[in-house]
């Protein structure tokens, strides 16, 4: 079994992955803050890029999928997340010996770097054979860092910081300090006077005293005495600060590649699931989605829209879920209702489902069926731009008509209260033109409108309705439903609730 990376399988390549900026349609689906939530406070491994790129085959997602499963065991995720701890600790320590002047010192910190990769290596290829590891991904990584552990060129490393650090400790050395003057002389027995004073003393020691005792700085600098101190140090012992100094030079690059990525690609996995855990005091559920890549019947039970969610969980507010599906020969949603009844929320749960889906990850509802897209495209309502000399109208019409050019059947759109700028009579012409051309690409659509007519347009169209509480028709439940649209009934409805209807105004009026 061959480790490739724990991010991308054999198919997939993670070639140029920071280049990756974030897709056109992560403004509309306010997925730049749920990418901005996963990996904050991981900012060191540079985790954004990998979250723009989306995964191109089913298998590439399932290869994820097993991953994610295996961290799911606390004692594996605990395994991961200790090693990622030491690895930190490692690279805080070759920061700290960048930032240093001292040549020795500068040394001695890069040796406890080392040391400290050798310790975590040791301890992870120790820690994963005894986890329950089911994964294409961890099993050939377990495999991967067991042959490099037990490696001679590892065992090597090992045995010479061991040994090196031993050397070092055992350097003695004595200090005479008389004025200004600090001698530097070989340890030779001498007595330890503090140990002396504090003996002869102890019997007349009662409670706590006060400490008179003189504090050195606790930073890693060093002050100019202690580096000339530290320089006559060496000429004491120059064989083992000459073996320092040839073992810097020679294991300059003892890091093992393969190793420093998964530290960087394995956090893509930690910070999904630690932002997943922040749901489940909620009750809300997050699943593995079945993916297709031929089939476009598409569904899912209690889903929701996750950037919302997580404002929300936040202020201890409830999350309203929703259910939808899609079946052979129906591709498009078109939802309508009353304004602020969640349509626009509807539109960015369905594309954030299949986004996610298409970084391998779990997708916030209870069971989810989808289809890996080649692109997403959104078409958000935006306010006009003064500085452009084309009216809104114009710039709805360029934006789409760019959309449909791009578009392969294998492509997703999802649309959000286009062409507003215009007449009823306009909105509906245009809606229906961009629809048809939808319905010829064959491709999955989420169209957003506030024309009721564009609800029934055919077979492959679907009418979803966000609705309102019976009794009071001016609170909206937030849910959105399968059922033909019906926008004069809240009108009538509204108008009832307040007398406004004709035969209310009649009555009114003749009393």
């Amino acid at each position: 079994m061959t480790f490739h990376s724990i991010l991308f399988d054999g198919a997939e390549t993670s070639t140029a992955i920071d280049e990756r900026d974030a897709p056109a349609c992560f403004a509309d689906l306010n997925l730049e803050q749920v990418i901005d939530a996963i990996t904050a406070g991981k900012e060191e491994y540079n985790l954004k890029p990998f979250f723009h790129a989306p995964l191109t085959t089913v298998d590439a997602i399932t290869y994820r999928h097993e991953v994610l499963r295996d961290l799911e065991g606390d004692a594996v995720f605990g395994y991961i997340t200790a090693f990622a701890q030491e690895m930190r600790a490692m690279r805080d320590h070759l920061a700290q010996a960048d930032r240093l002047r001292y040549k020795y010192q500068k040394q001695g910190w890069f040796l406890d770097a080392v040391a400290i990769y050798c310790e975590a290596v040791g301890r992870l290829a120790h820690d994963l054979n005894l986890g329950d590891i089911r994964s294409r991904g961890l099993l050939a990584f377990r495999e991967y860092l067991t042959n490099y552990a037990e490696s001679d060129s590892f065992k090597s490393l090992v045995a010479e910081t061991t040994q090196l650090e031993a050397d070092l400790s055992g350097v003695r050395y004595c200090l005479n300090i008389k004025g200004n003057s600090v001698k530097v002389t070989a340890y030779d027995s001498e007595a330890d006077y503090s140990a002396e004073v504090e003996r002869t003393f102890a019997k007349f020691k009662q409670g706590a005293v006060k400490d008179y005792r003189v504090g050195f700085p606790g930073g890693p600098d060093m002050n100019h005495v202690e580096a000339r101190a530290l320089d006559l140090v060496t000429r004491l012992s120059p064989d083992i600060f000459l073996a320092l100094n040839e073992y810097c030079e020679r294991q300059r690059e003892y890091l093992d590649g393969a190793l420093g990525t998964f530290d960087r690609e394995v956090h893509f996995y930690v910070a999904y699931r630690e932002y997943v855990d922040l749901f489940k005091p909620a009750g809300l559920p997050f699943c593995y989605p079945r993916v297709s890549d031929r089939s476009k019947e598409v569904y899912a039970r209690e889903a929701f829209d996750v950037a919302l969610a997580n404002k929300l969980v936040r202020k201890n507010a409830s999350v309203v879920c929703n259910d939808w599906y899609l079946k052979n020969p129906e591709r498009i949603f078109t939802v309508s209702g009353p304004n602020q009844g969640g349509k626009t929320t509807f539109a960015r749960t369905f594309g954030q489902l299949h986004y996610l889906a298409s970084l391998g990850c779990p997708v916030p509802g209870r069971e989810a069926q989808l289809f890996l897209f080649d692109r997403l495209f959104t078409h958000f309502e935006k306010e006009e731009d003064l500085t452009n000399l084309s009216g809104k109208l114009e710039d709805d019409l360029m934006r789409i008509h760019e959309i449909l050019e791009r578009a392969t059947g294998n492509s997703l759109v999802i649309m959000n209260e286009s062409f507003t700028s215009t007449t009823l009579r306009d909105a509906l012409f245009l809606g229906k033109k961009v629809l048809e051309q939808i319905v010829q690409l064959d491709l999955l659509c989420v169209y957003v409108t506030f024309v009721d007519e564009l609800a029934n347009l055919g077979e492959t169209t679907v009418s979803m309705t966000s609705t309102v509480e019976p009794e009071n028709p001016a609170v909206r439940t937030y849910k959105v439903v399968r059922r033909a649209a019906d926008g004069l009934a809240y009108a009538a409805a509204i108008a009832e609730k307040y007398g406004l209807t004709y035969e209310g105004l009649r009555g009114r009026i003749a009393a």
